[in-house]
């Protein structure tokens, strides 16, 4: 029977849940258990997905096309465990659902309530597609004490007794603050926060502090006999040089010993924490560094592009060099006294994100024109693609007014709505009028590679499954003139008819890709795409 594993936050939002359960899954894989991960999202959207970047950070894809919480891709790259729709419920689905089956007539006339329709709804999702797994780790979103939250603590509560004496436990992050004008680090938030959650019902096991410095005993202490848990399971959790520092930081603290305490496993086998050392020693480490500029629309908030950030490190850590990433807003490029070359000649990398919408989209387009001309390497990810496209249909295929109908009526729509395509459920079909939510093309999905292509090559393989997330695709009708241009389309879709990967085999590294690669990547398992485009990167930092 699989062990549930609570994870709580207090005091402020930020505290960083999503990254304490991603390392509390990694330690405990290192131990030998199986685990899954779970959000449970507060918000009344039934998913991210219509949500801007700039409220909600990046929308993160799973294999079978669910738009979820970014903490998932946390999840994913910490652990290896590919999440699944059924790792991610807002209060959103769970309203939707309850209505559904209240119009249906599926409670019989009962009277549908918060407690105890919505909490049974939240804890059948918690116990739904477990496999038997040896752990199943809930983050739940929000801070105690919101109200938005409510009905998911009261749920875990339930669980709690639901599953029986030892199955159960409850992890709260809280917040240590230094005051300056004392001279000392504060108890009181932590305090507070666990006497509210305590005031729900739910007496957290283990606490993980969060604080600038280090936390004396005598505040341990204090922590601990407040709080009513022993002084071992106030744990310390320091801000870390690396995301990936955090599993090592957090186990030498001991949270995984203490967490297992309270299920009475007290002889599980030391971890093997070889990759993540290795990890660190690469970070540490470097034996060179590049700069990537980054031009999207988004860069003001870098967790817009949190996926896309972890997956350059990684890059880095394949090719063992430092990464730095220069965030380039796309509409500089639209102003007429900003020199471009001036912007981009120091870079060694040229990457065009996704994103939606026209904003920014000349910015793009110049710069994979640079990119294109100066032989600086490039990658276009999904709109980044559909731009390389439209600048190579302009300025090597000569179509002029080559554009996309997702920025209005074009002449010549180089990139167009997709209607039509096929998934493993059968033939997918969409319109302009169709909602914006979940009516993508989402989800992973094969593609062919041409055997002789430098997409080949890196993949070392001719047939992929990568992640989409788009609604728009290039034009397939005009591969004939964009080749004769020399945009080679060396991978597309299994019928022939979307392009997945374009090229310029005379280019020294110009890809674009109609997925999302940076979705797939690992720490320990970096995705081919960026460590061949930051191994190109490394060799252009070489000529200037």
């Amino acid at each position: 029977m699989a062990r549930y594993i609570f994870i709580t936050g207090g005091v402020v939002s930020s505290l960083g849940k999503g990254l304490l359960a991603a390392s509390l899954g990694a330690l405990l894989q290192a131990r030998g258990f199986s685990v899954r991960i779970r959000k449970f999202d507060p918000y009344l959207n039934v998913d991210p997905g219509t949500m801007s970047p700039y409220q909600h950070g990046e929308v993160y894809v799973t294999d079978d096309g669910a738009e979820t919480d970014l903490d998932l891709g946390h999840y994913e790259r910490f652990t290896g465990v590919s999440a699944r729709q059924s790792d991610n419920i807002t209060s959103g689905r769970i309203y939707r659902d309850i209505i559904a089956r209240e119009r249906r007539g599926d409670y019989l006339g009962a009277t549908v309530q918060v407690v105890p329709h919505v909490t049974n709804a939240i804890k059948e999702f918690a116990q739904a597609d477990i496999d038997g797994l040896d752990f199943v780790i809930c983050e739940i979103g929000g801070t105690v004490g919101d109200i938005e939250s409510l009905p998911f603590v009261e749920a875990i509560r339930q669980l709690k007794n639901d599953l029986g004496r030892g199955q159960a436990a409850f992890v709260h992050t809280t917040l240590v603050p230094y005051i300056a004008a004392a001279g000392e680090l504060k108890t009181k938030p932590t305090q507070h926060s666990v006497r509210e959650l305590t005031s729900y019902g739910i007496q957290p096991d283990v606490l993980l502090c969060r604080a600038d410095r280090p936390i004396p005993e005598s505040e341990r202490n204090k922590i601990a006999l407040f709080c009513n848990v022993p002084t071992s399971a106030v744990i310390q959790a320091l801000d870390a040089r690396s995301i990936y520092d955090v599993p090592l930081a957090y186990h030498y603290e001991g949270l995984d010993a203490e967490v297992l305490k309270v299920f009475g496993i007290e002889d599980a086998p030391d971890p093997d924490l070889t990759r993540w050392k290795d990890i660190m020693d690469r970070v540490d480490h470097p034996e060179g560094e590049v700069t990537i500029g980054v031009v999207g629309k988004y860069v003001g908030l870098p967790d817009a592009y949190k996926s896309l950030r972890e997956a350059l490190v990684h890059g880095g850590l394949a090719n063992r060099v430092k990464v730095n990433i220069r965030w380039i807003d796309a509409e500089l490029f639209e102003k007429a006294d900003v020199d471009l070359a001036a912007e981009l000649e120091p870079l060694h990398g040229i990457l065009v994100p996704g994103g939606f919408g026209e904003r920014g989209s000349e910015g793009k387009i110049a710069s994979v024109r640079f990119a294109r001309e100066r032989e600086v390497p490039f990658f276009g990810i999904c709109l980044g693609m559909q731009m390389a496209c439209i600048e190579g249909a302009r300025n090597t295929a000569g179509i002029a007014d080559a554009s996309t109908t997702e920025f209005g009526d074009t002449s010549e729509p180089v990139v167009g709505l997709i209607t039509e395509w096929m998934s493993e459920e059968g033939l997918q079909k969409r319109t302009a009028e169709t909602d914006m939510g979940g009516t993508m093309r989402l989800g992973a999905y094969t593609a062919q590679l041409k055997g002789n292509s430098h997409a080949a090559s890196i993949y070392g393989a001719t047939e992929i499954s990568e992640r989409h997330r788009h609604r728009y695709e290039v034009n397939v009708h005009y591969r004939e003139a964009l080749e004769k241009g020399g945009l080679t389309f060396s991978g597309m879709s299994p019928d022939g008819e979307l392009p997945e990967i374009v090229e310029r085999p005379e280019h020294p590294w110009f890809i674009g890709v109609q997925f999302h690669p940076e979705l797939k990547s690992r720490p320990f398992n970096p995705h081919p795409l960026f460590s061949g485009f930051i191994g190109a990167a490394l060799k252009q930092s070489r000529l200037v």
